[in-house]
């Protein structure tokens, strides 16, 4: 299999990645045939999850609409992938011109194309680096250099916790993150779920946890999801199905049953 240029040497370009899947539901052309033929099972199980990658994304451009209306102009969009059209940049600098955004992601592919597509944006920088150490991130010279930690900052973490299991006690490191942010942030999550009862989420779950998955997943109940808030002031409607969280057109009922979970809250 012949390398693309945009590959680093380093990625297992036999193994699919979390980021590389994502990008493919998304219509994206970085990806591989191992991503592919992964992304091909899941979809076997869940025909919509395509679908599910794209209201996950009109979702995100929602909320990062409505934080730029409460006069947020700083995002830390952790686990952000590989940018497609429509990304937290475009959106944010569509309302606000000046909005600075620092992506951070572990996968190396989704690090260097993020990179190569931002060059000469001096409001946008990528910082490689796992979410799950938040020190690392909060810490880093290039993070402390690009964000004003004085100011509001908008945390993202959309469609990646379901990605960590609960031995890496994800709330406790979503509270590292807040707490080093002052009063008027906010956190965004969208996260995985199989409350409902959908047949699907279960068996898209079973096919992330096997031995060739990209990652494992956990998917949680809207109890657990909002458990990840802690102790921050849940906006209106709380933790809702995606489609649900302020949908700029009516749905049906059927999104009772739709395998993602989102909220928006204020520190």
């Amino acid at each position: 299999m012949d390398r693309p240029a945009w590959a680093p040497d380093e990625v297992d370009m036999n193994r699919p990645s979390v980021a590389r899947v994502y990008d493919y539901y998304l219509g994206g052309s970085h990806n591989f045939e191992a991503d592919r033929k992964f992304a091909e099972q899941i979809l076997g199980v869940l025909p919509e999850m395509a679908s599910v990658a794209q209201a996950n994304r009109a979702f995100l451009r929602r909320a990062v609409r409505y934080l730029c209306a409460q006069g947020i102009t700083q995002f830390l969009d952790l686990g952000s992938g590989i940018p497609t059209a429509g990304n937290v940049h475009e959106i944010a600098a569509a309302e606000i011109p000046d909005a600075r955004v620092l992506y951070v992601d572990n996968d190396p592919i989704a690090v260097v194309h993020s990179r190569a597509l931002l060059e000469g944006d001096e409001r946008t920088e990528v910082l490689a680096a796992d979410l799950t150490e938040p020190s690392r991130v909060l810490d880093h010279p290039l993070t402390r250099s690009h964000l004003d930690f004085s100011r509001p900052i908008a945390v993202l973490m959309v469609s990646v916790l379901h990605f960590v299991p609960d031995e890496a006690r994800p709330a406790e490191f979503v509270r590292t993150y807040l707490e080093t942010m002052v009063p008027g942030s906010h956190l965004v999550i969208s996260h995985a779920t199989a409350e409902g009862g959908h047949a699907g989420a279960d068996e898209a779950q079973s096919i992330y946890n096997r031995d060739r998955s990209p990652n494992a997943m956990r998917m949680r109940s809207t109890e657990e999801v909002r458990e990840l808030f802690g102790g921050l002031q849940l906006l209106e409607p709380g933790v809702v199905r995606i489609p649900l969280w302020r949908p700029e057109s009516p749905v049906g009922p059927e999104v009772q049953r739709y395998p993602g979970l989102a909220g928006v809250a204020r520190r």
